[in-house]
């Protein structure tokens, strides 16, 4: 039996479990990187890379058939092989330079092998190796789930840890969910001439909560995609050419069809099967997870620490690296933590239109402290030009202060948009400052512009900010 003495032991090479590794190394401390599966993040392997490559070939083909609109008449011819041979070929390229950097960790500083907690502080590798560490890291991730009754064709179906592996493009295909992974794949394989339907019990479009916001991505998704929601999935069964689907609509009609093949994109689960988080003496709750602090990354007051996914606080690539480095620094700091201050949440989904969240969400909102500007881009300047003219952005702001608080919007450039706002919210600047920032015309940009001055009319209104400081810099 292998014994390992080390100041922090990380349970998960991915982004959460590295970045902990960094902040450990910064602090003088010796960590052991422990890692049961094939190493290369889930960002890298089966995340927002491939994704985004397979959301580059789509729209390319969508860009081609639009072309009509400028008087441009073209056709693309989609080669369904070729298209996944360079999602994959890409992927590879990521995913190999994930594993060099991991490779440059000296090898007495990482083990492979599954782990499984025996104490608070100790970590069985294996069947021959125990870890004895002052603090445990956990960021093992998170796994697609999938719910009945599709966990019982569980071979049949795909997820999104494994469509990146198909050779060809399928046929038709059904997609289970309507959150963000769900929207992405299935749009694009529509985009791409794959016959997509999407299947969801909930009236949910992404990571929307704004009712305004939703009503009008629902209109032009829908104009697009073929959204049966919500529906009641009865049955799933195996057939020749693919699977056969059962469902009952909310008018009660039951429905079915033959679907080549079957993505589930209903979320994901933290990945702690065999870890034996009761073994560390914590008080498990929901899904069999201790309760843990977003600020400082610790389990109660116990020297473990949960980062990434795995935590469920924010499950995005960015933040695991903020909470890796966040329960790295405490690892080391155990028992005198301290509270790190999280960056402003910033969400995007790379549908068409996209899709961003940042700050507050409308659902956290409080109705009696809080305000929210709109600005459609049913007729902006810059997204008409370009043929791209449909959405809407809705900023909020605290009526006390005139602070932006957060966001959620659905049109063109979301994605750039979305890191401009969530720059402000990060600076605490106010409805005012904002407002006095340079704007050039014309861009979709302006459209932070429109909502930001009627945030500032409804301020003026209720006398929050003084009428001189709402006027903005001048033009269109």
């Amino acid at each position: 039996m292998q014994e390992h003495r080390v100041d922090v032991a990380i349970i998960g090479a991915g982004t959460a479990g590295l970045n902990a590794r960094r902040a450990v190394e910064q602090r003088g401390g010796r960590s052991l990187l422990i890692e049961a599966g094939p190493y290369g993040t889930t960002c890298a392997r089966v995340g927002c890379m491939p994704s985004k490559l397979l959301i580059a070939a789509a729209d390319a083909a969508e860009g081609i058939r639009g072309a009509t609109l400028f008087g441009i008449s073209a056709a693309p011819r989609v080669d369904g092989a070729a298209v996944m041979a360079r999602v994959q070929r890409e992927r590879d390229r990521y995913v190999t330079g994930t594993i060099a950097g991991i490779d440059a960790i000296p090898a007495d500083q990482r083990l492979t092998g599954r782990a499984r907690l025996l104490g608070p502080t100790t970590v069985a590798v294996g069947a021959d190796a125990v870890v004895q560490a002052r603090a445990v890291i956990i960021a093992t991730g998170s796994t697609p789930f999938v719910p009945p009754p599709f966990a019982a064709i569980r071979d049949a179906v795909l997820t999104s840890d494994d469509v990146f592996e198909l050779p060809e493009l399928p046929e038709s295909l059904a997609v289970i969910g309507t959150g963000v992974i769900a929207l992405e794949l299935g749009q694009a394989m529509q985009r791409l001439g794959v016959r997509t339907a999407f299947f969801s019990p909930f009236e949910d479009l992404g990571p929307i909560s704004d009712p305004e916001v939703l009503r009008v991505a629902r209109r032009d998704l829908g104009a697009e995609l073929d959204l049966r929601q919500p529906v009641e999935m009865l049955a799933a069964t195996p057939e020749a050419g693919g699977v056969r689907l059962r469902w009952r609509e909310a008018s009660g009609t039951e429905r079915e069809e033959v679907f080549a093949r079957i993505l589930v994109a209903a979320g994901r689960r933290p990945a702690v099967a065999g870890l034996d988080l009761a073994a560390a003496g914590l008080p498990l709750g929901p899904g069999g997870l201790p309760a843990t602090d977003p600020e400082t990354a610790q389990c109660g007051d116990a020297p473990i620490f949960l980062a990434g996914d795995v935590a469920g606080h924010r499950p995005l690539q960015h933040e695991a690296a903020d909470e890796g480095r966040i329960a790295g620094d405490n690892a080391m700091r155990w028992p005198k933590v301290q509270r790190h201050r999280r960056r402003t949440a910033l969400g995007i989904a790379f549908t068409d239109p996209q899709i961003a969240i940042v700050g507050l969400r409308h659902a956290e909102l409080d109705p009696a402290r809080h305000l929210a500007g709109a600005a459609s881009y049913d007729n902006q300047g810059r997204a008409r030009a370009m043929g791209v003219n449909r959405g809407l952005m809705r900023l909020y702001a605290e009526s006390g202060t005139c602070r932006l608080v957060g966001g959620e919007m659905a049109g063109p450039g979301m994605e750039h948009l979305a890191q401009l706002v969530a720059w402000a919210i990060e600076q605490e600047m106010t409805v005012p400052q904002a407002l006095t920032m340079p704007y050039y015309h014309p861009v979709l940009e302006t459209g932070i512009r429109t909502a930001l001055r009627d945030l500032a009319r409804q301020l003026g209104a209720i006398g929050q900010c003084r009428p001189e400081d709402l006027e903005d810099s001048p033009g269109q």
